[in-house]
């Protein structure tokens, strides 16, 4: 099960593995406190297109049409993700919008290439 929560919430046990997806480390969050597993910084959307978007819901399909597209350009980078999707995983994110951000649309990517993959079982791990 792929979850999503913003970084300022407290960890839980039921997080599974933790994956930070920003490219940029969150404001007044200590590695300690974040307790994540991995920090996927390149997994987050470039920064040109995260300023273009920039939380704007009237942008949103557009957004996740061109985040999809960098994220096949570099599949590769969301191995830890696609090799721990049989056990839960939590996505954080930093975005105040819990709506229209990169975790939300990269939880919709990864359920797509799941879906296209068939059950999570068989997805390849390396």
């Amino acid at each position: 099960m792929i979850k999503i929560k913003r970084i300022y919430d407290e960890p839980s046990d039921d997080d599974g593995y933790r994956a930070l997806v920003d490219r940029l480390w969150p404001r007044g969050v200590s590695k300690e406190k974040a307790q994540i597993d991995t920090w996927l910084k390149d997994a987050g959307p470039s920064d040109e297109l995260r300023k273009w978007f920039n939380h704007d819901p009237e942008k949103w399909f557009d957004f996740k049409e061109r985040y999809f597209a960098e994220l096949e350009q570099q599949r590769d980078t969301l191995e830890p993700l696609i090799e721990n999707m049989a056990k839960d995983i939590t996505l954080l994110y930093s975005a105040k919008d819990q709506q229209y951000n990169n975790a939300v649309a990269l939880k919709e990517f990864l359920e797509k290439l799941t879906e296209a993959k068939g059950e999570t079982d068989s997805l390849p791990c390396r």
